[in-house]
């Protein structure tokens, strides 16, 4: 998460709180944003950017297994027509 948004958010809750209480403790803020940065750090998260590029890996790994698997249908329909042709050819001797 984008350190600017982490500090803004920290100045927003520390400026929230009644001024009596943050003169108690001055360094709130600093506590309140490594606060926030452990916690976010928990959290499995990625930047949009990040987001979008493994949404376009997906979208063409998507459209190349519909290739394959319009191939390999392909592949199957055809050969059962090769098969009976050979089978045709070469017939096997039963008789023995």
């Amino acid at each position: 998460m984008d350190t600017k948004k982490i500090e803004q958010l920290a100045k927003q809750i520390t400026d929230s709180i009644p001024p009596g209480v943050r003169d108690m403790a001055d360094n709130i803020e600093n506590r309140v944003k490594l606060t926030l940065q452990q916690q976010l750090s928990k959290l499995d998260v990625v930047t949009r950017e990040e987001f979008e590029i493994q949404q376009q890996m997906l979208l063409r790994l998507r459209q190349r297994i519909e290739v394959l698997e319009k191939a390999a249908h392909e592949d199957t329909a055809s050969q059962p027509a090769m098969a009976k042709g050979a089978d045709d050819a070469n017939p096997v001797d039963t008789t023995n």
